[in-house]
């Protein structure tokens, strides 16, 4: 695959056009004739891949060098995890018929979410319009059952879903309260097998990742004996508190490590033993959307 076209403007059709030719690579490599190494991977092979290429992203992201160096970087990390995307849609375009599915399903899908859990966003009829615009209509795209646009949005048949605690500032834009409710409200109706605090968390996540969703669903749901929330700290502070946390971590994980510890399976026992005393069915409305 050749390297950018400069000639190229960044507007207008670009990424469009740049994204058909990603698709069209993808598919030669994939075809007959192509790859044998792209023609054999699935999407279990591919899980390791993603996972590295998106560690690397983090990498881009926290170098040190604010530079072009960086900028590079990043770029090209990112294009990393949107081949890994088109890869798994790739392979989806092979699935036996009622499990087929292509890159098209997988845009549509993120993007009918976003619409949908930012109804203060996107008003009723917004998505009629843009679909129109893209050449689309909702019958191309999976409508999660009970949920439309108007009956989540303000106004429409379901704008009660703030409930009613919900708060409105003055100026009449959403406050935080509301907008956390309206998220809260939407997810349920996408996700209904989702009837327990710690439900939806990835089992595979890193120990310390897990234990970070972990604690904030046990904030949303009010699980008892958490610290309460400290106002957060300006910029200078914070990255201090950040160092002298990382240290601290660091020193814990030397000292296990000395002493022949585990220290990833240790917090991860510990994260699933607090799951499991603290798991209850969850409340119908969340404190927060976080």
């Amino acid at each position: 695959m050749t390297a950018h076209d400069p000639a190229v403007p960044d507007g207008g059709s670009a990424p469009g056009a740049e994204f058909e030719r990603l698709l069209a690579v993808m598919d030669r490599l994939r075809s007959p004739g192509g790859c044998p190494w792209d023609a054999a991977q699935t999407h279990e092979s591919l899980l390791r891949y993603l996972v590295e290429e998106s560690y690397e992203v983090v990498e881009a992201v926290e170098a040190l060098e604010p530079s072009e160096r960086r900028r590079t970087e990043l770029v090209e990390e990112l294009g990393d995890v949107l081949l890994q995307v088109v890869f798994h849609s790739r392979i989806g375009q092979e699935h036996p018929d009622g499990q087929r599915f292509d890159i098209s399903d997988v845009l549509a899908a993120v993007t009918d979410k976003l619409v949908r859990r930012h109804p203060a966003v996107f008003p009723p009829g917004h998505d009629a319009a843009a679909r129109q615009a893209a050449g689309t209509t909702a019958a191309d795209s999976t409508v999660v059952e009970g949920t439309t646009l108007d009956s989540a949005s303000p106004g429409g048949t379901g704008s009660d879903v703030t409930g009613a605690g919900s708060v409105v500032v003055g100026n009449g834009t959403p406050s935080d309260a509301e907008l956390a409710a309206r998220w809260d409200a939407v997810k349920r109706r996408e996700k209904p097998q989702r009837t327990r605090i710690f439900d939806g968390i990835p089992p595979a996540l890193p120990a310390l990742a897990y234990a970070e969703k972990a604690l904030s669903k046990a904030r949303r749901h009010g699980v008892a004996g958490l610290p309460e929330p400290r106002p957060e700290s300006d910029e200078q502070d914070r990255q201090a508190e950040e160092d002298a946390l990382g240290e601290e971590l660091f020193r814990r994980v030397q000292d296990s490590s000395a002493r022949g510890l585990d220290a990833e399976r240790a917090l991860r026992t510990a994260v699933r033993r607090f799951v499991r005393d603290h798991d209850a069915p969850s409340s119908p409305a969340p404190s927060d959307a976080r």
